[in-house]
């Protein structure tokens, strides 16, 4: 069971893990940016071989949740929430199929669209409101069988206490 938190809550949880990446990438350059790195695995595998192949799949991850929430707000469920599309078999395919497609972008284009996607998502969620949207987002923004709203921070083994 996934523990109750508030909108604030959330959006800081959120906060923190993007400045974590950010944190790991910085500085970097596109080759550093690609150079193997192991990050530690989630509940359906490890997807990522470098620093790039991470901001890949957590932006992947950002966007689906983002549109998630959309959708919620116009009174339709997405795709991904769809019960045959949340199985594991299917997450190790959206996993492998969101870092293959972030390779084919250079590290810039990828942390701008980190930096633009994560800014929407915080704007969605301030203004969702959260009695409504919240059991949804930490449904959507919950790895399974770990705290909810962290996800690079999961892969780079930083969750804070």
């Amino acid at each position: 069971m996934t523990e109750p938190l508030s909108a604030d809550a959330a959006a800081d949880r959120l906060r923190t893990d993007h400045r974590l990446l950010l944190a790991a990438v910085d500085g970097l350059s596109g080759p550093e940016l690609a150079r193997d790195f192991v990050t530690a695995a989630g509940p359906l595998g490890d997807f990522c071989a470098s620093l790039h192949d991470l901001v890949a799949h957590v932006l992947m991850w950002n966007e689906i949740n983002l549109a998630v929430l959309t959708e919620a707000d116009r009174g339709r469920d997405h795709w991904s929430v769809a019960p045959r599309f949340e199985t594991p078999e299917v997450g190790r395919a959206l996993n492998r199929a969101g870092v293959a497609a972030g390779r084919e972008l250079g590290a810039d284009l990828l942390l701008e669209r980190l930096a633009t996607t994560h800014a929407a998502l915080l704007d969605q969620l301030a203004s969702d409101d959260w009695a409504r949207v919240g059991p949804l987002a930490t449904h959507v923004f919950t790895v399974p069988g770990r705290p909810a709203f962290w996800h690079a921070a999961l892969h780079l083994q930083a969750v804070p206490a």
